[in-house]
């Protein structure tokens, strides 16, 4: 539309004004019948009732382009996406979570609205955490040279949370075309405005930030709502920044049909925000313009009913997910190497290089392969520096700033828009380095969750192509957050792949498969060995290593040790000992790939050897480690001679004072007394 476009009752024409008002009334008539489906017992046991929320609803729904943007709603947008095009049926499937539901299959919590061929996505239930997916989205429309914006839809009171000052900080500083919608009822489940904030307002909280435009308008008011966002699409178009509207929005009913509004509303209250009606106000406008009569509204009405009769009808009749589907779209099949399917090599061609060097090496190698390859995260691209250890070092001198840049010191930010980047493209690979250190990745952790079900939760229709890269462990003498190991937190999360090599050789072949590969990864590098001659190793220019695939350092016949990252040495080290002193072969076992893991190989090995022993630097106290024992007493119980142990750290954090991180670590004695006694058992 033009600059000089308004909406208003006078100047609209009556074709448009049905138009929204069949949607407005559609919309309402479903929002009321929704909590009849759970009074029957027939599904919709989340239901966010919008009414109050109608005009901002219909206007993103009639700003957004389905061709050119994206949309992020959230759980109370059920308006919003029915004014996106979304039919009564999608809506039903979606509320009584049938399989045929386009949004997730049933796998989503009911009223999550969603169609991934209109770019209309699939959020969380973490009510905000969606704005910095819209963030990275619009990163990438503004890269490629897109026409659209990303839209992202909240209530007030989740723009408390951390994520969302990120998400609108990170937008205002690279200036990107993303509009934060605010629909402000004044609470949040029960909990009122003032509770939240010092300003009455939620938006003027990010007054004063840089590059970012606030509009404010009445949400109640249909013609308001609309002026607002088109005006809000057009600065874009014409600024390049983000904008934030604050509707200002009335909630007539409960938080959700598990709350009680009663008990925190008085009866004035709630007899005051129904006067507010938004659907009653247009009504009466309509009526009062000349441009419709009552009997005309009326048929509407009852046309509306008539639709939502028909698609019930389907819906009902449509099919439950089947329950072995539960398996179905964890994390999408890997790239598969055809030139080393088992991820060895006989070390005849290649270069030596450090572990540090293969992941360098590695990672100008893929950036050349695939010119949609991204990297960011923090210090990792700043004159000569390439991040903390120089993993990324004259990255950005050959590939750019647009392709190699540093994030605000920001851990859910930088994981949060690497996930939304890739929803902008298939062809799209971002790796990022989550944190500093590994240690430092906890901030990241509910964007990293979001990350690992993406795939899960839309039911196959996306998956974050993300390689999330975190120098892990000690022996740095780096004490608390420089020095912890997190896998054993990590592995617990269903949809992630995670890797921790050993040498310079799996290092690159397996980040090389980890970009190549749709889905999420998160690449563990022992620090430690960055520079280590112990992990340097021929790597073939090529070279990859599968997902999932163990390798056997060292054959033996008496006892299988079981291992990854820096312990990998350590075990090598103490078979050697071993061998020296007693004549007893060791088997040493360098998993690789923790999830998912080639228990093949480590069941086969432990029923040749009949002794296992789990060694890793993490806790033993509810480390991986006690997974691997679990599995091998589960499936290979009859093949023991002895029971399986486990040597790693304490259960205490890790020391600064180099005496105290070698009593809480493991090392090659720790490993060798116990080695010893399981032989001896």
């Amino acid at each position: 539309m033009s600059n000089t476009r308004k909406f208003s009752l006078a100047g609209t024409d009556k074709q448009t004004l049905e138009s929204w008002y069949n949607l407005l009334t559609l919309g309402r008539q479903i929002d009321e019948k929704a909590p009849n489906y759970l009074k029957q017992a027939l599904g919709w046991s989340y239901h966010a009732p919008y009414a109050g929320h109608d005009g901002i609803q219909l206007a993103i729904g009639q700003v957004f382009n389905r061709e050119t943007d994206f949309l992020f709603p959230y759980y109370r947008d059920m308006l919003t996406a029915i004014s996106a095009g979304l039919t009564a049926e999608e809506i039903i499937l979606n509320g009584i979570s049938k399989g045929t539901d386009i949004a997730s299959g049933g796998r989503h919590m009911s009223n999550h609205f969603a169609k991934p061929e209109w770019h209309i996505q699939n959020v969380s239930s973490a009510t905000g955490n969606h704005t910095l997916h819209a963030v990275g989205t619009a990163r990438a429309i503004k890269l490629y040279g897109g026409k659209g914006v990303a839209i992202s839809s909240q209530g007030e009171s989740s723009t408390s949370e951390g994520y969302v000052f990120e998400a609108i900080n990170g937008a205002s500083n690279e200036k990107l075309p993303v509009i934060f919608v605010f629909q402000d009822n004044q609470f949040g489940i029960s909990v009122p405005q003032k509770d939240q904030s010092a300003n009455r307002r939620a938006a003027e909280n990010y007054r004063g930030i840089r590059n970012l435009k606030i509009m404010f308008c009445d949400g109640k008011n249909i013609f308001d709502s609309m002026n607002t966002m088109f005006a809000a699409r057009e600065h874009i178009e014409k600024f390049g920044e983000p904008v934030i509207v604050h509707a200002n929005c009335v909630r007539i009913h409960s938080h959700s049909n598990s709350d009680k509004h009663e008990l925190y509303r008085d009866e004035n209250e709630r007899h005051c925000v129904k006067l507010s009606d938004p659907l009653t106000r247009f009504r009466i406008q309509l009526i009062h313009s000349g441009k419709f009569t009552e009997e005309e509204l009326n048929n509407l009405d009852e046309l509306a009913k008539k639709i939502i009769s028909a698609a019930h009808k389907k819906a009902i009749k449509a099919p439950d997910p089947r329950p072995g589907s539960i398996h179905d779209f964890v994390i999408p099949a890997p790239y598969v190497s055809t030139k080393y399917p088992e991820g060895l090599h006989d070390g005849s061609k290649g270069q030596v290089l450090k572990f540090i060097q293969a992941l360098n090496e590695t990672l100008k190698a893929e950036f050349r392969h695939n010119p949609d390859t991204y990297i960011w995260g923090q210090d990792v691209a700043n004159k000569d520096k390439g991040g903390i250890f120089n993993v990324t070092k004259g990255m950005q001198q050959e590939f750019g700033r647009q392709r190699v840049f540093n994030a605000p010191i920001a851990e859910d930010f930088i994981t949060g828009t690497a996930n939304g980047m890739s929803r902008y493209s298939d062809k799209i690979r971002v790796v990022i380095e989550g944190a500093e250190f590994a240690d430092y990745f906890w901030p990241a952790m509910e964007q990293l969750v979001e990350t690992s079900h993406d795939y899960w939760r839309s039911n196959g229709a996306f998956a974050p192509n993300v390689t999330i890269r975190l120098a892990s462990g000690g022996y740095i003498g780096g004490g608390l957050y420089h020095s912890q190991t997190i896998e054993g937190a990590l592995t617990t999360l269903p949809g992630l792949r995670i890797v921790y090599p050993s040498f310079a050789d799996d290092a690159a072949g397996l980040l090389r498969t980890a970009i190549r590969s749709k889905g999420p990864t998160v690449f563990l590098e022992p620090k430690a060995l960055y520079n280590d001659p112990l992990a340097e190793t021929m790597v073939p220019d090529d070279f990859e290593v599968p997902f999932g695939k163990a390798r056997v350092r060292r054959t033996g016949s008496d006892l299988t040790m079981i291992t990854y990252g820096n312990t990998t040495h350590m075990c090598l080290q103490v078979a050697g000992r071993i061998v020296a002193e007693t004549g007893k072969q060791i088997e040493v076992v360098d998993i690789r790939s923790l999830v998912p893991l080639d228990k093949e190989t480590i069941l086969g090995s432990v029923m040749k050897t009949s002794r296992a022993m789990v060694v890793h630097e993490d806790k033993v106290f509810a480390g991986f480690g006690g997974e691997l024992a679990g599995i091998i007493a589960d499936e290979a119980f009859e093949y023991l001679d002895a029971p399986v142990k486990r040597v790693g750290s304490t259960f205490t954090p890790v020391g600064f004072n180099r005496i105290l991180e070698k009593e809480v670590l493991p090392n090659a004695d720790k490993i060798h007394a116990a080695a010893m006694e399981l032989l001896h058992f």
